[in-house]
């Protein structure tokens, strides 16, 4: 079955923010929403190509898999316009990478280009910190802020599509 609707997560390497959302909603999704496992396409990408072809940062993955989510077998990649056509929801964790994507996105798919920040409460507009050059609470905070947005994501991909709430 070809999954309904696709969600792209894009930072700037694809090695710490990106994929991080990636893990950590597909966990989300496979634990509270299994009856959508089928029915969306989860990735991330990078708006730069410097590490295309890279896993994951080793301490975001560390990070994670202390919270229970897998990052292994991710592999990054950048975005590209064809994303937008393949995509119904392409989420930039901060304006720098969200006015890359504007950059790229074809006018008529514009819509689907969103702060992923905006899907948590108390943080609309705000953005995921990028860790890179910090220390590992840098990658505990990002961890925080998805997980809250990876919900709100999660209860406005249920709303679209109709499916029941879990509860």
């Amino acid at each position: 079955m070809e999954k309904e609707l696709g969600v792209l997560f894009c930072c700037l390497g694809n090695i710490c923010r990106s994929p991080t959302a990636q893990g950590v909603f597909t966990g989300l999704l496979e634990a509270e929403a299994p009856e959508l496992v089928d029915r969306v396409r989860i990735d991330s990408a990078g708006t730069h190509a410097y590490h295309v072809g890279s896993a994951p940062d080793r301490r975001a993955t560390e990070a994670a898999r202390q919270r229970g989510y897998d990052l292994i077998g991710q592999t990054a990649r950048k975005a590209e316009p064809v994303d937008f056509e393949e995509f119904d929801y392409i989420l930039a964790m901060d304006h720098e990478n969200y006015a890359n994507l504007e950059r790229i996105a074809p006018a008529h798919h514009r819509d689907k280009l969103r702060m992923f920040l905006d899907f948590a409460p108390g943080h609309e507009g705000e953005e995921v910190p990028d860790p890179y050059y910090g220390g590992s609470d840098g990658f505990q905070l990002v961890l925080d802020r998805v997980e809250a947005a990876s919900r709100g994501l999660l209860d406005d991909i249920r709303q679209r599509l109709g499916a029941r709430t879990g509860s």
